[in-house]
């Protein structure tokens, strides 16, 4: 994993909040949704490895790596910008998504692996995972 010149970036503002779940919990984590008695039909479940904001992230980054790194935002006058510029490119427009003042988040707490006990894996254990992979 190089991290040489490790940058986060804030889609919208610092402040906003993401969940992320790793791709193996999410697998895990399916299966046992539709395992579940009673059965779970026609709701939303939501799953959660971990929620925060982007301003926590590059703290989780500077402790992992044990330095800064690089900050930059991208407000939401870029982003439309980038659509606007590149209508069919779906990754602009995610980051337009991700950048909403509503962020792309939920409580932890009240997710089905939390109400369950089921352990998933956080930013900081997924960044160890990944160095053990890479070395």
């Amino acid at each position: 994993m190089d991290l040489q010149g490790a940058t986060v970036r804030a889609l919208g503002s610092w402040d906003n909040r993401l969940t992320v779940t790793s791709s193996e919990d999410i697998g895990r984590l399916t299966a046992s949704i539709l395992a579940h008695k009673p059965p779970i039909q026609n709701e939303v479940v939501y799953v959660a490895g971990d929620t925060f904001s982007y301003a926590q992230l590059a703290e989780k980054m500077e402790h992992y790596l044990g330095r800064p790194v690089i900050r930059e935002l991208w407000d939401m006058d870029r982003l439309r910008a980038e659509v606007a510029a590149h209508p069919d490119d779906g990754i602009r427009k995610y980051r337009l998504a991700f950048a909403r003042d509503t962020g792309v988040a939920w409580d932890k707490k009240q997710t089905f692996n939390a109400l369950q006990g089921i352990e998933v894996t956080d930013v900081m254990t997924w960044l160890k995972r990944q160095q053990r992979h890479v070395a």
